[in-house]
């Protein structure tokens, strides 16, 4: 690498680190924040007996239920034009989670943003149904004017793809107004973030249903950051899945918790706790579960400079998906070099016959 190439690398991943340590590494208001590393374990332990009392529910195929096929809400945003032509048109679209707690005992704090009782989605459509790439926007996302941009959807819909925004639980117009810049989930309540990573595969679920009724076959995802940890996490719920890339993905709380120094105690103390919550959130990890998705439909995507989500993240669910793992010289935040990454992805694409070769 140039020198020039060195001195970009060190300046993006620079701006990774400030903004986890000024953003995603605050402390979150839960009492959870509060207790010392003896009552983390305690608690860690009794969720632990929860699992164990539900017959080891994170074995079970049952824990992310089956919607029931949801019936859409539809308003026009606009019409997509290419020199001077009509090609499809812009679709928002939403519906009512059906989804029911888990943790029922969490009811009170989790169904008081009734903004999160609706899914929302933004289509971008072909005049002819197509194949339908979903893409699942990272933490304090979701907007659809925000993602547009993050996203090169242009670039998806000149392939022959449909493309869908879909919205995460308690992000975007899911989220309560107050909230919009802190969402509440991930939360340092490993209930609540489990039952949202449940919340999400429903609803994400539903909404693949819902494409399959107007005739997108087949539906891939793709997700940045948290969504390319639910992305991972969808390969491994729905096996209607055609492909699947987690991009620049997070794959496990309990190392992100660990790396970002939120564990207290001696360091006997945190490994202990590190240890329990990689068990506890086993239920909704991707690296616990087998993928759905056809080998062939399968790349992980990570930026060599990004120190949000370093590229062990990406490495630990490629080895899940028995998948090398494809980069670019970029960070997490500023992602230079990325048109290589997603040219990789059109190859694949293009390669298990969804797309015209490129």
């Amino acid at each position: 690498m140039s020198r020039r190439g060195r001195a970009r690398k060190k300046l993006v991943a620079g701006v990774d680190r400030l903004f986890h340590d000024a953003v995603l590494n605050r402390p979150r208001r839960s009492p959870n924040t509060k207790l010392g590393p003896e009552a983390r374990v305690r608690t860690l332990r009794m969720l632990l007996r929860t699992f164990d009392v539900e017959q080891n529910v994170s074995q079970r195929d049952t824990f992310f239920t089956e919607p029931p096929v949801p019936s859409l809400r539809t308003k026009k945003v606009r019409t997509i034009r290419r020199r001077g032509r009509r090609q499809g048109e812009v679709v928002d679209v939403s519906f009512p989670s059906q989804y029911e707690l888990f943790f029922s005992d969490i009811a009170d704090r989790y169904d008081r943003h009734p903004n999160n009782r609706r899914a929302h989605a933004r289509l971008f459509l072909h005049e002819t149904p197509r194949p339908t790439l979903i893409l699942l926007h990272g933490y304090m996302g979701g907007a659809h004017a925000f993602e547009e941009r993050v996203w090169p959807i242009k670039t998806f819909f000149r392939w022959g793809l449909n493309v869908a925004l879909a919205v995460l639980p308690f992000h975007g117009l899911r989220a309560s107004p107050r909230r919009i810049f802190s969402p509440v989930y991930p939360s340092s309540d490993p209930r609540v973030t489990i039952d949202a990573f449940r919340q999400s595969i429903f609803d994400l679920r539903a909404l693949t249903s819902a494409l399959h009724e107007r005739g997108a076959q087949p539906v891939g995802a793709m997700g940045m950051s948290l969504g390319g940890y639910t992305t991972a996490l969808l390969a491994t719920a729905e096996p209607r899945l055609r492909f699947a890339v987690p991009f620049i993905p997070l794959a496990s709380i309990a190392d992100f918790a660990r790396d970002g120094d939120q564990l207290v105690g001696t360091y006997s103390q945190r490994e202990a706790q590190h240890k329990m919550l990689e068990k506890v959130y086993e239920v909704v990890s991707p690296l616990s579960r087998e993928p759905l998705v056809p080998r062939d439909g399968r790349m992980v995507v990570a930026g060599t400079a990004d120190r949000i989500t370093p590229i062990a993240h990406a490495e630990r669910i490629a080895r899940r998906f028995d998948v090398d793992v494809t980069t670019y010289d970029g960070a997490h935040l500023l992602q230079a070099g990325r048109g290589a990454a997603f040219d990789a992805v059109g190859k694949m694409l293009s390669d298990i016959q969804l797309i015209e070769p490129k």
